[in-house]
């Protein structure tokens, strides 16, 4: 009886990008740091910019928006997405994003905030009592683990 043995080269799958990409491709804005703009966020009011920054959670029911933030503690910037046109993974918390996009101060009510607290997020309570979010609307966002 004749054994005929076959030699397989194996090879090493290619190395999965750990990039996620989402909405617009980037344009290379100057980043602008997220202590910055939670700093003196009025100065960024109605602005195009870039900030790159850990995602401290993001909205485990769609995707459809996520939480930058500098700390654990405190209130970060509030990312969605243009147009409700794109997503990000529901599992993006940990994940360092880059983002592009126009930066919006804004008052919310009592209810939006309860549920913007429901989903996770940490909402900012001014002294007066009164709810605002630092919102960034985001024309594109590029994620990694």
């Amino acid at each position: 009886m004749l054994t005929i043995l076959v030699s397989l080269a194996l090879t090493a799958a290619p190395e999965k990008s750990d990039l996620i990409v989402r909405g617009e491709k980037l344009k290379g804005l100057p980043a602008v740091t997220l202590a910055k703009v939670l700093e003196t966020p009025a100065d960024f009011d109605g602005k195009t910019v870039a900030v790159e920054a850990k995602v401290r959670k993001a909205c485990s029911r769609k995707g459809c928006w996520m939480e930058l933030s500098a700390t654990d503690a405190g209130p970060g910037v509030r990312v969605t997405f243009k147009d409700y046109g794109f997503f990000v993974p529901l599992d993006s918390a940990g994940s360092t994003a880059k983002v592009e996009g126009t930066l919006k101060v804004a008052a919310l009510s009592a209810e939006k905030a309860k549920h913007y607290e429901s989903e996770g997020a940490q909402v900012a309570k001014d002294k007066d009592g009164t709810y605002r979010e630092v919102e960034l609307v985001a024309t594109g966002v590029e994620l990694r683990k």
